[in-house]
């Protein structure tokens, strides 16, 4: 009786505490602030990385609770929705509270870039003297409101005033006039990247009505946010996204010549009538010989010779530069700690692409899509340790061999990293593998191994010999890995997963975090 009187008042307990709230304190991010959407449709993913899932998306001027940061990732909290948004892709409030200042430029030919990184595409220049709006400070790095063009500049060549607060019949009348006058001055737009598509609406989701390619020129007809409308051939025109260009004050024909020189690296090479390998020999030149560029068509320079001709020289053949340098390239490189990448530039080499996919898995997984995918997780690992990367692709577009090794050379890269998976007859052969050519490279490909050896729990095929293009011909420290077969049923089914990527990625990583800080131990 005692007991099932007991048992019965323990029932009353539990029912009675589950009415009751209790004095617990639950664990919570601390909010930072609001954001807004700057972009014209920012993903809300699952976690600080291209790679996490996309669980929602905020339209151009949504606003968001900020949660907490993590890199260039920010934690947002967006209805019922809490995810991660690039920072690049967002404003802060701190950012509202920073645009009562203006910018001055200290020095002529400033870039304004599409984020803060020396190898993020420039959209626009300032000249000295110039302003432009404060939106938010990021420490190295100012973001700016430049005419119609929103970007980011390096603080050490700007001058910050505070702006005077104008009346409401003031700025209500002067707003259009400055608007109208700043497009005005954005003549024509240059193509950065290697494809573009071009879009009938200033929208990600519009019709594709043509494709643009890397040095192309257009007049510009209007601005839409980043969004440019450009005047495509016959009187047509479609939009593209301003990150992918730079805009320019003179008209198309003009800004279609440029101060840029390229350095010839050997000699007796050959400058030819047309773009292309087969065409007429014009002339040829040694190596160490500077030429002036007045345009590109595709791979091809188009440069000026002494004696008034033009000619054509393909890029993989030459080193680029300026003439006239610009200050931002002067700005000292902080020194390089254990564990960063600070003042390092990096090319990374996503295998195949365009009309060459590389080998295609027994699942039918298409190598050119993994290579891609991998090298872009590894490419914010290593910005977020300091590093200039460079992408020899961007997209699925062809890019010649010798071509990325002329990247390499041209940036003068601390290391070349070409990402590739594998496949051969036997479907039982499982594994990564990393591969170098010459003794300058072996250190590197041995690093890079250890570093994939701690995070894949494939087979450790080890560092090795291999007579590639992309390592023979290349003067930098170079490894190509191979990172896993797609020709092993099982293997591929790993390998395509987002989590191996990431793992990949890490690894890879890591093998290069200790490739460079055995440098410094040296």
């Amino acid at each position: 009786m005692q007991r099932r009187l007991l048992l019965t008042l323990l029932v009353f307990i539990l029912a009675l505490s589950g009415t009751i709230p209790l004095a617990v304190s639950n664990p919570a991010h601390a909010d930072n602030g609001e954001v807004s959407a700057t972009g014209s449709t920012v993903n809300i993913r699952t976690g600080p990385g291209l790679s996490y899932e996309v669980i929602g998306s905020m339209k151009q001027g949504d606003k968001a609770q900020q949660v907490s940061r993590s890199g260039d990732w920010i934690e947002i909290r967006h209805g019922n929705t809490e995810g991660w948004v690039a920072s690049w892709l967002v404003s802060t409030e701190q950012a509202q509270e920073a645009s009562a200042q203006t910018a001055v430029s200290s020095v002529d030919s400033l870039n304004i870039r599409a984020q803060a990184d020396l190898s993020s595409a420039v959209l626009s220049k300032m000249n000295a003297g110039e302003q432009a709006q404060v939106i938010a400070s990021h420490g190295d790095w100012t973001e700016v409101q430049f005419r119609n063009v929103r970007g980011f500049v390096s603080t050490q060549y700007i001058s910050l005033t505070e702006q005077q607060a104008a009346s409401p019949e003031d700025s209500s009348s002067e707003e259009p006039a400055e608007a109208a006058q700043a497009l005005e001055k954005l003549s024509s737009f240059r193509i950065a990247v290697d494809a573009l598509n071009v879009r009938s609406e200033p929208s990600l989701n519009a019709e594709i009505q043509a494709s643009v390619k890397e040095g192309q020129v257009f007049n510009v007809k209007g601005m839409d946010g980043n969004w440019v409308q450009l005047e495509l051939a016959e009187g047509e025109t479609g939009w593209v996204y301003a990150f992918y260009g730079e805009l320019s004050d003179q008209p198309a024909q003009q800004a279609s010549s440029t101060d840029e020189q390229v350095t010839v690296l050997t000699d007796g090479t050959n400058l030819r009538a047309q773009a292309n390998t087969s065409s007429e020999v014009v002339t040829r030149a040694d190596a160490g010989k500077q030429l002036s560029v007045a345009g590109k068509e595709g791979q091809w320079y188009l440069v000026a010779l002494e004696d008034g001709r033009q000619a054509y020289i393909a890029d993989w053949v030459v080193r680029t530069g300026t003439a006239t340098e610009t200050a931002e390239a002067e700005k000292e490189q902080p020194a390089r700690k254990a564990g960063t990448l600070n003042g390092l530039t990096i090319v990374l080499d996503p295998g195949h692409g365009g009309n060459d996919g590389g080998t295609v898995g027994v699942r039918k997984t298409n190598e050119k899509d993994l290579t891609l995918k991998t090298a872009e997780i590894l490419s914010h690992h290593l910005r977020s340790a300091g590093a200039e990367v460079v992408m020899t692709r961007q997209s699925d577009v062809y890019v010649d061999l010798r071509h990325r090794v002329s990247e390499s050379h041209q940036v003068a890269a601390d290391a070349f990293i070409s990402i590739h998976y594998d496949a051969t007859e036997d479907s039982t052969v499982s594994g990564f593998t990393s591969y170098y050519q010459h003794p300058y490279q072996q250190k590197l490909a041995e690093h890079i191994n250890g570093g994939l050896a701690g995070k894949l729990t494939l087979d450790d095929r080890g560092a090795r010999k291999g007579n590639y293009l992309v390592l023979r011909d290349n003067r930098q420290a170079a490894v190509l890995v191979e990172l896993g077969f797609l020709s092993n049923f099982n293997e591929e089914r790993i390998v395509s997963s987002d989590q191996f990527r990431e793992q990949a990625a890490l690894g890879l990583y890591n093998g290069i975090i200790s490739y460079f800080d055995s440098e410094l131990s040296e």
